[in-house]
């Protein structure tokens, strides 16, 4: 019983001290493959799909070119 009892402490403590640096294990790599995701998906869509910034230049260089 007190073999026991021991390892039940020792398996406690253990918990109560790694517990926590595995939780954020967890969750430092769940936010790299949000990253990860995230890099790939504007990646992909920057190629394809101008933004309003690009798309707005584009347009004042047409209007000053047509009313020169």
């Amino acid at each position: 019983m007190n073999t026991f009892l021991g390892f039940v402490t020792v398996l406690v403590l253990f918990v109560l001290l790694a517990g926590p640096a595995l939780v954020g294990l967890l969750h430092e790599r769940r936010i790299d493959r949000q990253l990860r995701a995230a890099q790939r998906q504007k990646s992909s869509s920057r190629s394809t799909v101008p933004s309003t910034a690009t798309w707005y230049a584009e347009g004042r260089r047409s209007k000053k070119l047509v009313s020169s």
